[in-house]
């Protein structure tokens, strides 16, 4: 079993990890860049909210849905065409950021969203009777209290979308799951499967417990 791992698949196994480390961290700054404020404003724009707007908040909603809705292989494939204007190409590690971010932002938005109800309505009532506006709101009310559920939710969407990262490598994303289908899958090499299986595990524990001590860090102050 050993024999097959030699310097060059060990080589590319490090390179592939890295790629899976850009893909994660980058589809997640852009996913939670777009998707927190789009959450805020789902809960801003609810029933009873600071702008509430019921017509606006059910559209943005039906787009966020629809997006969530849809499996990452088929999302992958239906926006090439978006993906090639963007990147040039289809395939590669900068190919895959751009499903993968599209993919992450309506996550993050439902996720923020629910972060944002569970901050207590009564600080949200004693800001607007002090005169806040809703930047303040948002800013000095909002987002602070409900920092742990955010941190919560930004770790599950980056555990997501290393799972994420793995299914784009089927059509040549790069990354562990574009090693483990070239040479796992297609060149009948199990422990090579297993090994990259084994990394992702590792890798999204490791993502999970950094998560956990955050939030618990955050909650305690």
């Amino acid at each position: 079993m050993f024999d097959t791992f030699s310097p060059q698949l060990l080589e590319l196994f490090a390179t592939s990890l890295w790629e899976t480390l850009l893909m994660v961290a980058i589809s997640g700054a852009v996913g939670a860049l777009l998707g927190t404020p789009l959450g805020a404003y789902l809960h801003l724009s609810s029933r009873g909210g600071v702008l509430e707007n019921l017509g606006a908040n059910r559209v943005v909603g039906a787009v966020v849905n629809a997006v969530r809705s849809t499996p990452f292989i088929i999302l992958l494939v239906a926006i090439i065409p978006f993906t090639r204007f963007i990147t040039g190409s289809s395939i590669g590690t900068a190919a895959a950021v751009v499903p993968l971010s599209v993919a992450a932002a309506p996550f993050v938005a439902r996720l923020i969203e629910t972060a944002l109800r569970e901050v207590d309505h009564g600080l949200v009532e004693a800001a607007l009777a002090m005169g806040a506006t809703t930047r303040q709101i948002v800013f000095k009310v909002l987002l602070p209290e409900a920092l742990p559920g955010i941190v919560a939710a930004l770790t599950l969407t980056l555990v997501s979308l290393t799972g994420y990262s793995a299914m784009a490598g089927a059509i040549g994303g790069g990354g562990l799951g574009d090693l483990g289908i070239r040479y796992g899958y297609q060149r009948f090499l199990p422990e090579v499967m297993l090994a990259v299986v084994l990394v992702l595990i590792v890798f999204v524990q490791a993502l999970q417990s950094a998560g956990d001590a955050l939030v618990r860090r955050i909650s305690h102050r």
